[in-house]
């Protein structure tokens, strides 16, 4: 098989990644604390986080956005804002908030690119948001929003901002106490090359989140009470140690020098399929085209055309791509494809230039 959908989940997952998590199912339970704090603290320097405290690993990003929504003090009135083109695993909790009588908005996209900076400024001049959650990257169409804009004018209008890093950690180099986002929500499975089952949430120092979960406990004689700041693992669940130990090989594996600049290689890889593509003229190609403004992924759609049926040639010929609306329906409406979908094609760090002359060949077939 050839696999391009990496953007999905990567695959194969490397060697030492699945050594690691067949030793972590065979570790004793007394090394579980020990294992658990040096692994944690490795992710935590992997993503430029200086306090590993402020790193709750979770399964997911799913469930790290649902938190990072959800676990704030809103009041009636108040607003979130979002992108145009949000994943599902973001716009459910933000849909949630509306019993709570938060008010939603969406900042659309812009006349050159993904994001609207100008109208970002003008809802925020409006007051009243407390969040401005968005994605690093469209897991569509792999466009890459202007987070450090987006960020700084969150904290000049007094909103804190959330990122769903799921597509960009692991291809792009993180150091997210500079970067200065109040929480950022990673996957490991994706370009992280780590199992299913562990992803996390980054809490900025200065965020204060409330769970509904959270108590305070009683303290013991002299000493004052212990009050929960952030969510712990009472809110999301146990760590799954053999993901967290695969994660961390993954780390290891991706570090290694002999990968290159894996990124530049893929989007390299991308654009070939992008320009062969482009020769079709009843083919769409989803979103903004420059290569150095998104990752190395691929969407495209046939007006009128399922697709479901737009993939079947690569189904048949023994390729793996992602057909359909890629849990992102509100993204396809603002990228146009929102009647049928979208073919998406991903490039990871174990595309060959073989699996690229497979798809190619599909491409050229009438």
């Amino acid at each position: 098989m050839t696999y391009l959908n990496h953007a999905g989940t990567s695959w194969p997952k490397p060697a030492p990644v699945r050594a690691a998590v067949a030793r972590a199912l065979e570790a004793q339970a007394a090394d579980w604390p020990g294992s658990f704090e040096a692994a944690r603290g490795r992710v935590a320097d992997a993503l430029g986080v200086a306090d590993p405290e402020r790193l709750l690993l979770t399964p997911g990003c799913t469930s790290a956005l649902s938190v990072a929504v959800a676990d704030h003090p809103w009041q009636a009135g108040e607003r979130i804002l979002t992108s145009s083109l949000e994943h599902h695993a973001l716009l459910r909790p933000v849909e949630a908030l509306v019993a709570r009588g938060v008010e939603p908005g969406v900042v659309p996209r812009g006349t050159d690119g993904p994001f609207d900076l100008d109208a970002l400024e003008g809802e925020l001049r409006r007051g009243g948001v407390r969040l401005v959650a968005v994605c690093a990257a469209c897991n569509v169409s792999g466009e890459l929003l202007p987070l450090p804009e987006i960020i700084a004018l969150a904290r000049a209008h007094g909103a804190l901002c959330l990122v769903d890093g799921a597509q960009v950690a692991g291809w792009m180099p993180l150091d997210l106490d500079t970067l200065g986002a109040d929480l950022f929500a990673f996957a490991g499975h994706k370009a992280l090359q780590g199992p299913w089952g562990i992803g996390g949430l980054v809490v900025g120092r200065d965020v204060a989140l409330s769970s509904p979960a959270a108590t305070c406990d009683l303290p013991a004689p002299g000493e004052a009470a212990a009050c929960a700041t952030m969510p712990g693992y009472c809110d999301v669940g146990s760590v799954d140690m053999a993901a967290l130990a695969g994660l961390v090989a993954a780390l290891d594996w991706l570090g290694d020098s002999a990968r290159g600049d894996r990124l530049a290689r893929a989007r390299a890889q991308i654009e070939r399929l992008a320009a062969a593509l482009e020769a079709h003229a009843e083919v769409r190609l989803l979103g903004r085209r420059r290569a150095d403004a998104r990752l190395p992924t691929l969407a495209f759609s046939r007006a009128g055309t399922p697709s479901t049926q737009l993939a079947r040639p690569y189904e048949r010929a023994g390729i793996r791509v992602a057909s359909g609306f890629q849990c992102a329906p509100r993204a396809h409406a603002a990228l146009g494809s929102g009647a049928d979908g979208a073919v998406r094609l991903s490039a990871g760090p174990t595309t060959s230039d073989a699996d690229v002359e497979r798809a190619l060949e599909v491409i050229a077939t009438p």
